[in-house]
């Protein structure tokens, strides 16, 4: 049996808000479907050169109350990134809260608008230790 990998699903509350994040993660939008029947939208971002793995946000026009306060049961998306220490400081100076920081140079968890845990890994060997990540505490939970 052969299998090949498609997407990750993941509902929200709040599409532009999402959106947004993800785009502060440097994900761009790969596909959108507008069900006017269904009242959803199906909206596909991915990595640049990537849309084969892309995070599919499936957002519900009449709201969506059956969304659990806490995604953990989810588990997380993770990433690869070029640098580590920029990334985090670019979603920090943009209002993102860095739940786990990267003290070791190589991993971090942030969340986004609908608590879905993004886990953020460093490409190649750890960053050397450096602050502010070395001395931060951990915020919440991812």
């Amino acid at each position: 049996m052969q299998l090949k990998y498609l997407h990750t699903m993941v509902r929200v509350k709040d599409l532009d808000a999402t959106v947004a994040f993800f785009k502060l993660l440097g994900l761009e939008e790969t596909r959108r479907i507008d069900n006017e029947k269904g009242r959803f939208t199906l909206l596909f971002m991915a990595a640049p050169g990537q849309p084969e793995t892309p995070v599919e946000l499936t957002y519900n026009w009449d709201g969506d109350e059956g969304l659990p306060s806490d995604s953990r049961h989810f588990g997380h998306l993770a990433y690869r990134v070029g640098n580590i220490y920029e990334l985090c400081a670019h979603l920090q100076a943009n209002g993102v809260v860095i739940n786990r920081p990267p003290r070791d140079g190589h991993m971090a968890f942030v969340r986004s608008p609908d608590n879905v845990s993004i886990e953020l890994l460093q490409e190649g060997d750890p960053l050397e230790p450096a602050e502010p990540w070395a001395s931060m505490p951990n915020t919440g939970h991812w």
